[in-house]
């Protein structure tokens, strides 16, 4: 719908690139994002695995927050999200993002929470 507008009113202006170089684009984008994600998994480095922000070792932010701009980026590409309004781009992509971040933050404070009644409470670990 919203590129039967834009073709609409801007007939001969706009330039528009061809489906394979958009495909070659995505590929290369989601390509490199993966990439880094393998080479940090597998290297583990020291920095990131021995420093914690927010209850959580560095890496693990790192591979949440590459694997959140992948989906946002699928979203934007494949499933035309560009072409959108703004307002349902944002419903589209600030509810899932708010919704991944709480579920985030309460399985941080429950784990840690758990980890500290088993390991300095009456309760031990029997399992």
């Amino acid at each position: 719908m919203a590129h039967e507008h834009k073709l609409a009113i801007f007939r001969g202006a706009l330039k528009f690139k061809s489906n394979v170089s958009k495909i070659w684009g995505v590929l290369i984008f989601l390509t490199i994002v993966t990439a880094i994600e393998v080479i940090l998994g597998i290297y583990k480095p020291y920095v990131l695995t021995h420093s914690y922000i927010l209850g959580m070792k560095a890496l693990n932010w790192i591979f949440i927050i590459l694997t959140l701009v992948k989906a946002y980026y699928i979203a934007w590409d494949f499933m035309h999200l560009r072409d959108e309004k703004s307002s349902l781009r944002r419903a589209a992509v600030w509810t899932p993002l708010f919704l991944i971040s709480y579920l985030i933050f309460i399985l941080l404070f429950e784990a840690d929470y758990i980890y500290n009644v088993l390991g300095e409470g009456f309760v031990k670990w029997n399992f």
